[in-house]
């Protein structure tokens, strides 16, 4: 405040030395005087309340409460003493004009004050997180460029991922074989296809491309039906009736050619968001009609229940970062760095508006990305972004794998809004469906020539009981033309960072993890039940990915813990850079759901879960994700209050249930995100607890593999939307939830706590259900006891010091009692001397259901409120966007 004042005095009132000081001075002083300001020129809070034992803690949880907080915010102080400046400013501008009036009466002559150009002012209050999350900034004009790597000849034999487990030199033969087959393909593709570079761009041969024939410019149109014997192109542009210039030539390799020429005018012969299909004539002589299978766009008429086509290319081209409706979206800000921390934000567009609709991709971009940033996570990982004909199968039954979902706009406005994320930061991973397709063969690629085996396995082998969807044959060359064109499709194409692969573990396994409990055991990994093409496709995917997009993450959905999943392709691992870890999900609702009473709570198990994973393979952990929040399911913070929800969230209410709850959903999150893995991720809403449960709108209908009825919701959106309002009232405590995710996330962009290599569980105690651990330079303290709080608790650390309270889930601004609270400023200073198997211990209060961060006191300042309820110095030691 003092740096503020003096700038301030500086440039908007260092006008005259010898007049105006003298009089700013004295109004300044008239304020102090009359107990507006306080000693330090500052508007005077009343004295912050130092807690229950300023250095060790304070009385026992029971008392219940609430210690003394500041009564004004610091940016609140900020902005009293800017107004109260401001006026002592115009007392003294009003006191100089009278003064020089009288001068000039008088024939007094003296020289005038000079105008001085008041300096550009600082930032808004309100934008004080443009410094933990600061704007990517480009002159106008600016294009993004991208920045191509190449992909390197394969060697060795594949064995070298085996250094980190020496115990999978028994099965060294089956990762020899799959690397053997890798490098196999990998040949084929180079001689065969001019490499992994060109054959990933098949969508600038297949589908729809502007080109040239014969000097003519139009458009060029191939697709592969090998078991088609005839195919013409329909739509708008020919009024469903194909002309003979409309009917597609085959060539030897199942490829089905045509060229529209353009008009005489240069006009193209299909306009732009006109519908097509094809129509084609199978090998049994029956005529259907298909939506092109590389087709980049699929729209539904409101009055129609099938999809069609929609030949997508405007004509014109927008500035770099200016959306224009009906032109070609430029793209101006360039890729964010790769997150060394990854703070992932699962996201679903279509079901991300706080009303009952779908929501728009430019409203996300406008509403949703701000929200996002400012809650402190570094990466979206978007939902639902492939076409998908039916809405309630949460995007995971494709059926056009290169159209983005027309129900929440066009590719340009997705374009603009992945630009913005950009802009603001934001690393941009798509949830891709590479696992199985949709069986719907109207709208997808089921039964697309009309055989049973083209893009899948014929019979039992190419379908998923389960899923009612059909399984991709990953040994065919056009399969993997298609699908590795798809990956490259979405990066080069919309400028996405990443994937999240859907599913992986049913690709993997012949069985397709179906009634299956992996142990552990490494013959369930490496032998007849896995699916070697599947795994080379996944090799060849990654290598793709990474060596053309050496920015780029990719994440596997595996639930088996293949061993090699997470190491490099050319070490004979798999490639994928994280695995989802999601058996802690799983732990938390198996615990909330049969452990009964809190004291039941296993801090062992708990512990356990967290961290079992494979040693030098990374793990995304979490505690939820969208598959809790389904029907069907809860979420933690459902499982923990359930109906108090509906009737104890007042700020003013005092239900036992809903306090609890909110104590152990912040918990949760805190040793999830700090054990769980490598990086951590969200579903969105669930970090302010969002009631009830996800339910896309549905019709009756009946269970494809039990013949059950299933009712439906009568179409209605009212579950399939995200209530932003609950957070945002201050009448509700939704927003201590959401206040300490935020805080929390922050705390990981100071230290980096989440991919910190140092990790060590130092204490898990089964009788007083405390744990405690150290991640990089923090120590967490977490007290899972439902009433007993401890003082002077012992508990050991690495480095020896002084640590502060950086964080605290017990803060009155998370809905806590305050009793083990930053505003004490208290110092804990360690001892000398092994305590838990640690060289240093402290003493500590330890409040009931409290989770407590401690850090290094020199980056520990309890008046920094730029996040509420942090006490970090400055951004931090090692902060990371």
């Amino acid at each position: 405040h003092d740096t503020v004042l003096r700038r301030a005095l500086a440039g908007r009132v260092d006008r005259s030395l010898r007049v105006i000081h003298p009089i700013a001075r004295a109004g300044y002083h008239r304020m102090r005087c009359a107990g507006k300001l306080g000693a330090r020129g500052v508007p005077a809070p009343s004295r912050l309340a130092k807690g229950c034992g300023a250095r060790f803690g304070g009385p026992a949880r029971r008392c219940r409460a609430k210690a003394e907080e500041p009564e004004i915010a610091p940016l609140d102080l900020l902005k009293k003493e800017n107004e109260l400046l401001r006026q002592a400013i115009d007392s003294a501008d009003g006191s100089v004009a009278e003064l020089e009036s009288e001068l000039d009466a008088a024939g007094v002559s003296f020289e005038k004050a000079e105008e001085v150009e008041a300096p550009v002012p600082a930032p808004p209050a309100d934008d004080a997180q443009a410094e933990w999350s600061p704007a990517q900034v480009q002159p106008d004009g600016h294009a993004m460029e991208e920045i191509y790597g190449t992909p390197s000849v394969p060697e060795g034999d594949g064995t070298e991922c085996l250094r980190f487990d020496p115990t999978l030199w028994s099965h060294a033969d089956h990762i020899k074989e799959r690397y053997g087959r890798y490098r196999s393909l990998r040949h084929a593709i180079d001689e065969n296809e001019g490499g992994l570079d060109a054959f990933s761009q098949g969508y600038k041969n297949f589908g729809f491309n502007r080109g040239e024939h014969e000097g003519k410019q139009g458009i060029w149109y191939r697709e592969w039906a090998p078991g088609a014997k005839a195919l013409a192109l329909v739509g708008d542009f020919n009024d469903w009736d194909p002309k003979p210039e409309h009917w597609a030539f085959k060539n030897p390799f199942g490829v089905w050619e045509l060229f529209l020429p353009d008009t005489e005018e240069g006009e193209s012969a299909i306009e732009h968001r006109s519908s097509v299909k094809c129509r084609l004539e199978s090998e049994s002589g029956e005529w259907c009609e298909r939506i092109p299978a590389w087709i980049k766009w699929a729209t539904q008429a409101w009055d129609e229940v099938q999809f069609n086509g929609c030949y997508y290319e405007p004509e014109g081209t927008s500035e770099p970062g200016v959306y224009e409706a009906d032109k070609k979206y430029q793209f101006k800000y360039n890729r964010p760095k790769k997150p060394s921390n990854l703070r992932i934000y699962e996201c679903h567009v279509g079901m991300s508006s706080e009303e009952p609709k779908v929501n728009s991709y430019l409203e996300f971009k406008d509403d949703m990305l701000p929200r996002i940033r400012d809650l402190g996570y570094n990466a979206i990982q978007i939902m639902a972004i492939q076409e998908h004909a039916y809405y309630g199968s949460f995007g995971y039954h494709v059926t056009n794998f290169f159209g983005v979902s027309s129900r929440c706009g066009t590719p340009d406005e997705l374009k603009a809004m992945i630009d913005e994320a950009h802009r603001l930061g934001l690393f941009v991973l798509i949830d891709v469906v590479h696992s199985h397709a949709s069986s719907n063969s109207n709208d997808g690629i089921n039964l697309f020539d009309g055989s049973d085996g083209q893009y899948f396995h014929s019979g039992a082998k190419g379908y998923h009981w389960m899923w009612d969807s059909r399984l991709f044959n990953y040994g065919n060359w056009e399969v993997l033309r298609f699908l590795l064109s798809n990956c490259r499709w979405w990066l080069d194409e919309y400028k996405f960072d990443g994937f999240r692969f859907d599913g992986v573990t049913s690709m993997m396994y012949h069985h397709h993890g179906l009634q299956m409990a992996f142990t552990g055991n490494y013959d369930e990994y490496f032998g007849m039940q896995t699916d070697l093409d599947s795994v080379v496709y996944l090799m060849l995917a990654n290598d793709m990915i990474h060596s053309i997009f050496p920015n780029a993450v990719t994440i596997g959905e595996d639930v088996s813990g293949m061993p090699t999943f997470c190491r490099p392709v050319a070490e004979g691992g798999v490639g994928f850079d994280y695995r989802l870890q999601m058996a802690i999900a799983d732990k938390w609702i198996d615990i909330m759901e049969t452990s009964g009473s809190d004291e039941n709570w296993p801090m062992g198990d708990i512990c356990h879960t967290l961290t079992n994973r494979r040693y030098g393979e990374a793990c995304i952990g979490y505690a939820e994700s969208h598959d809790q929040a389904l029907v069907g399911d809860k979420t933690i913070a459902f499982w923990l209050m359930d109906a108090e929800m509906y009737y104890g969230m007042e700020v003013d209410s005092q239900s036992d249930v809903v306090n609890r709850g909110i104590a152990l959903h912040k918990m949760i999150r805190t040793i999830t995100s700090a054990l769980g893995g490598e990086g951590y991720l969200n579903f969105m809403g669930n970090e302010f607890g969002h009631p009830e449960w996800i339910d896309f709108p549905r019709d009756d209908t009946y269970d494809t593999s039990t013949g059950e009825f299933i009712p439906g919701n009568g179409g209605s959106h009212d579950k399939c939307r995200r209530r932003w309002d609950l957070a945002d009232s201050d009448t509700l405590k939704y927003k201590f939830m959401n206040s300490y995710d935020r805080a929390l996330m922050h705390l990981d962009k100071a230290f980096g706590f989440v991919n910190a290599p140092h990790t060590y569980i130092s204490r898990k105690d089964e009788m007083d259900k405390l744990i405690v651990y150290e991640r990089g330079d923090l120590v967490f303290v977490l007290n899972f006891h439902p009433y007993n709080s401890y003082t002077d608790y012992r508990v050991g650390c690495l480095k020896q010091g002084v640590y502060k309270i950086a964080l605290s889930s017990d803060e009155g601004v998370f809905g806590g009692w305050s009793n083990a609270s930053k505003w004490t400023d208290a110092e804990f200073h360690t001892q000398d001397g092994d305590y838990d198997n640690r060289p240093c211990s402290m003493q500590i209060y330890a409040p009931s259901r409290t989770a407590v961060v401690y850090a290094p006191a020199e980056w520990c300042d309890s008046e920094n409120e730029t996040v509420p309820g942090l006490g970090v110095k400055g951004v931090g030691p090692y902060y990371s966007y």
